[in-house]
């Protein structure tokens, strides 16, 4: 299920209260937790994980960690009460996992729950919360795209030439994998970005118009293929 974009997998279970996610497994009596999609992309990249020393029993609500990004810092609850089997040490050596792969590789802890109901009290299938999510999306304008944008650049009243000028040049700086999110006024910019992509074989994953506003996130390609040559 997507929600103005927003991804929500329908194979879990929200607690939107805490912003989490929680997937059973019932092979292992265990369950993972994990931040919920439009809390990750309002909160930027992230840069710290730090786990809270916890042992035994843990109720509903307590906080087994703490996630520091560019504009964001708060603490990662616990949707049911019972005891953390396992933290995710990936997060911790790379922060970016929890925007880049918030429901997979991007988990913060597995835990035992202590009671074994299909449906915990506290926790809604996604399309239960989807309506209030979907408010929430529209009040808090949370933009969510395919991958967490490392760079905004607005170029307002600027030729769309220019632009790229530019965004080729911030690109030659960055490393393989960076994702530019550019934001123009200009009308011919939904042709010029797709010859663009085309020309330099940077993949162009995303575009959003708002008004006369257009947005691009693009990704710079470790061995990028051009498939269209540039003018001379």
């Amino acid at each position: 299920m997507q929600i103005d974009g927003c991804l929500l997998p329908e194979d879990r279970l929200y607690d939107l209260e805490h912003d989490v996610w929680f997937r059973a497994d019932e092979s292992r009596g265990t369950a993972r937790v994990g931040l919920l999609g439009p809390l990750v992309w309002f909160a930027g990249p992230f840069r710290s994980v730090t786990y809270r020393d916890l042992n035994g029993p843990i109720a509903r609500g307590r906080s087994v960690a703490t996630v520091e990004s560019v504009r964001y810092t708060g603490a990662v609850r616990l949707p049911v009460g019972g005891e953390v089997v396992e933290r995710n040490p990936a997060i911790v050596e790379r922060p970016r996992l929890l925007n880049d792969a918030p429901y997979d590789e991007g988990w913060v802890v597995r835990i035992r729950p202590a009671t074994r109901e299909p449906t915990p009290a506290g926790l809604e299938t996604a399309s239960a919360v989807a309506p209030r999510l979907a408010e929430r999306i529209r009040v808090q304008r949370i933009r969510c795209w395919p991958q967490t944008p490392d760079l905004e650049l607005y170029e307002i009243g600027i030729e769309c030439s220019a632009i790229l000028t530019m965004l080729n040049e911030e690109l030659r700086e960055r490393p393989a994998g960076t994702a530019v999110l550019l934001v123009t006024d200009d009308p011919t910019s939904p042709i010029e970005m797709v010859r663009w992509a085309d020309q330099t074989g940077h993949r162009l994953l995303a575009t959003r118009r708002e008004a006369n506003l257009y947005q691009f996130l693009v990704r710079k390609e470790a061995r990028p293929v051009p498939r269209r040559r540039p003018p001379t």
